[in-house]
């Protein structure tokens, strides 16, 4: 079978000819139809989450898949060959570039019929960074408002819809195209953050989103109200700032728990949630994917299809 390979850490991936993974007890080969690029996939090529995910190569790169039950192992009679569905893999075992992959049969949620494959793939991480920081963190409320910061990025698309499909104000930033994007996944209210300051448009709000940080982090504090909370995907908030601004803040770690998939998939199915793709390209261009997602200015998921 054929997977997108890294040797070392730093090494240039490579699609080579590899043999098709044994399925063990408890788990079920997947025959991977689409697979998805998220941050992360970048950070583990070049070494950067070593300390957490240390990585045996030669390692296949990719988290998020969707596919369909190709064989079943023993002990994970809950599914059948060609069952619909999609998974996130462990960061340090990877695996879904590549045109099958074993997994674990309790990382595997059903995909509904109406859902394309495609969408599926696009789904675990981005959407269970969003729903874990939204509702399981900062745990928002109906009624409350939150700041999404880059409300047309792979997070901050799923949030906001995630915040608005459960009765929440949203507001977000984005640029360019993102604002219309944005607008039409559910904000309130859209701000171009290219020729407006955040921190001088809004105020006293419930909660902020930051998938940024740096300076808009750190400004992002002035703009919660006494009691407030501040949920970063991206770095660990300045806790003396957050003291003597009377706030709360967190950076959601969504590689220390596990993702609500079927919640998510549930949530997305019953309020015609979508998911944003920035482009879709075949397996064989997975370097162009590669480089669009460590450009940092995709719109949404870049999926790859697989088979």
């Amino acid at each position: 079978m054929k997977a997108v390979q890294i040797h070392g850490y730093k090494d240039v991936p490579t699609l080579e000819e590899v043999p098709t993974p044994e399925v063990g007890p408890g788990e079920v080969l997947v025959r991977v139809h689409a697979a998805a690029l998220n941050p992360i996939d970048v950070q583990l090529q070049v070494g950067g989450m070593e300390r957490f995910f240390p990585l045996t190569f030669p390692y296949t790169l990719g988290l998020d898949l969707s596919g369909t039950i190709e064989r079943v192992g023993t002990d994970a009679s809950v599914w059948k060959p060609e069952d619909r569905i999609i998974a996130r893999l462990s960061p340090a075992r990877g695996g879904a570039l590549a045109e099958f992959v074993a997994v674990s049969s309790d990382a595997c949620v059903a995909l509904p019929p109406e859902l394309p494959m495609t969408d599926g793939a696009g789904i675990p991480t981005a959407g269970g960074t969003a729903w874990k920081a939204l509702f399981e963190v900062a745990q928002v409320k109906a009624g409350q408002t939150v700041l999404i910061h880059a409300g047309a990025g792979g997070v901050g698309s799923f949030a906001v819809q995630f915040a608005h499909a459960f009765g929440v104000r949203v507001l977000a930033t984005a640029s360019g195209d993102g604002l219309e994007l944005v607008r039409g996944l559910g904000a309130d209210q859209v701000m171009d953050y290219r020729t407006q300051d955040f921190a001088t448009v809004f105020s006293g709000l419930d909660v902020v989103l930051d998938t940024i940080g740096g300076d808009t982090q750190r400004r992002s504090f002035d703009v919660l109200r006494a009691g407030g909370y501040l949920v970063s995907t991206v770095a660990p908030p300045d806790e003396a700032l957050a003291k003597s601004r009377g706030v709360s803040s967190s950076m959601v770690q969504l590689s220390r728990g596990g993702i609500p998939l079927k919640e998510m998939v549930a949530t997305m199915h019953d309020h015609s949630l979508r998911v944003l793709t920035d482009r879709t390209l075949p397996l064989d261009r997975f370097a162009e994917a590669l480089e669009r997602q460590a450009s940092g200015r995709a719109r949404g998921k870049i999926i790859l299809t697989v088979t």
